[in-house]
């Protein structure tokens, strides 16, 4: 962590209103930045209780988020709220600004207000909630609640973030089974039917009532609560805050489990983001993904087959990392006919096959094929021209060569040089995949070709290039 970030953190961690204000705004942003705040905060959170908020547009959510917060500050407990709105298709902020929203706690210091934007998220919440929601916790704050962008069916996101779920309803809101159906029943801890002066809130309530009956609840599980409000005039508010009290009381192995769940689901979505990042920066091409995506959309192969291959390319990126000296990459063996050398290494020895790759520019087909931390590369000649065809007309089909990875080609080739040792390329040349390569003469080598070969971004191959 540099210095900036420390001072960041160190601020955050005493409260400061501005430091936390700043330190959302790296999350939001993503990146190295944001995970170092982070990790400098992360231990200090855990204490709060994060409640979330959600519902259809046009209950009421935020009118109630700010009554709450009142009735909160009023049993002295501080809160800090992260409203999730609509990202604007204009600046890529959040539609709905903390400006324009609860001016009432403007001047209160115990209260902290942030609108964020989903940024093309679904399921209610912006990538960044969670973040957010760490920052708040570190400062201090009791209670963090977190209120949903109204999209419907789509929010149950929403119970995998907050310790206690609250849905808001309202009567005449149309269909009323059909705005609770899909998911938005079994994330619920506590109904709310807002603006409970309008005609058929009764109504509401029966009809909520109506579907929890259809449930079996045991003696011991909770059976979410209806609560009638008109957040306007602050009715219902103290209800709704007991049942939150009795709720985060009742706690026990179900709390812990959610936070749990929380905790999984956060490290999966960091994984996945990772790996992509890792994939797409550091073993892929440059556009290799596009490429990926583009022979998918044209039937070439299916999404499985293209994951695949990108997985096999990161496993074996890893097997020999860049930073590593020097590495026998890949062995190659020219084969008389593919189909009939699968049979043998896949089919009878039961050996992974990794990828295939056609090299036109080589007049070759390569399959990798996976032993161990050493990996195969079948060469098949695709036109007599190809130096393989030649190879396999003058010896017959065998080893062909071996290829070793290197971090920089261009200084092995000139210690090489400088040694004296023949070499069929004294300047590296573009193989498969983007890679730089170059062949030491088998004169040199005792009877064997050797490849070297500097990775472009990923693991490649091009040992079909010359003949022995």
């Amino acid at each position: 962590m540099n210095a900036d970030a420390h001072r960041l953190v160190e601020a955050v961690l005493d409260g400061d209103r501005r430091a936390i204000a700043r330190a959302i705004t790296v999350v939001e942003a993503e990146g190295p930045a944001a995970a170092a705040i982070i990790r400098g905060v992360y231990r200090r959170s855990g204490r709060a209780y994060l409640l979330g908020v959600t519902g259809a547009p046009g209950v009421g959510k935020s009118t109630l988020v700010d009554r709450l917060a009142a009735a909160f500050r009023s049993r002295d407990r501080t809160v800090g709220v992260v409203a999730v709105d609509p990202t604007s298709p204009f600046s890529g902020g959040a539609v709905l600004g903390d400006r324009i929203r609860m001016q009432s706690h403007a001047a209160d210091r115990g209260v902290f207000v942030r609108s964020m934007a989903t940024r093309g998220q679904l399921g209610g919440l912006s990538r960044a909630t969670g973040d957010a929601a760490v920052i708040l916790d570190a400062a201090g704050f009791d209670v963090i609640v977190i209120e949903t962008v109204g999209v419907g069916q789509a929010e149950i996101e929403v119970s995998r973030t907050a310790d206690m779920t609250v849905v808001v309803t309202m009567p005449g809101s149309g269909d009323d089974v059909q705005a609770l159906k899909a998911g938005v029943m079994e994330i619920a801890d506590l109904f709310v039917v807002n603006k409970s002066d309008h005609d058929g809130a009764d109504r509401a309530v029966a009809t909520v009532e109506m579907i929890l009956g259809l449930n079996d609840y045991g003696p011991d599980d909770w059976r979410p609560p209806v609560l009638q409000t008109c957040a306007t005039d602050g009715v219902g508010v103290d209800d709704v805050l007991d049942t939150v009290e009795r709720f985060r009381e009742r706690g026990g192995n179900a709390a812990e489990q959610r936070r749990r769940t929380r905790v999984g689901a956060r490290i999966r979505q960091l994984l996945s983001d990772h790996f992509l990042e890792y994939a797409e920066n550091r073993v892929l091409e440059p556009g290799g993904f596009d490429q990926l995506v583009d022979q998918v959309a044209e039937a070439e192969f299916d999404p499985y087959t293209a994951a695949d291959r990108v997985l096999d390319r990161v496993l074996r990126v890893e097997r020999h990392p860049p930073g590593s000296n020097m590495v026998l990459d890949h062995i190659g063996v020219a084969v008389s006919d593919m189909d009939t050398a699968l049979a043998f290494y896949r089919d009878a020895l039961g050996l992974r096959i990794e990828s295939v790759e056609n090299v036109p520019s080589q007049h070759v087909r390569a399959q990798f094929v996976s032993v161990g931390e050493v990996t195969l590369e079948l060469l098949e000649a695709t036109s007599a021209q190809s130096a393989i065809a030649r190879s396999i007309d003058r010896r017959g089909p065998g080893l062909h060569h071996l290829t070793l990875r290197v971090d920089d080609i261009g200084a092995v080739l000139a210690r090489l040089k400088a040694r004296g040792v023949r070499l069929i390329d004294e300047e590296p040349r573009p193989g498969a995949g983007g890679q730089l390569v170059a062949f030491i003469h088998p004169s040199a080598a005792h009877g064997v070709l050797v490849e070297l070969t500097e990775p472009a971004g990923r693991t490649g191959d091009s040992g079909e290039g010359q003949d022995q």
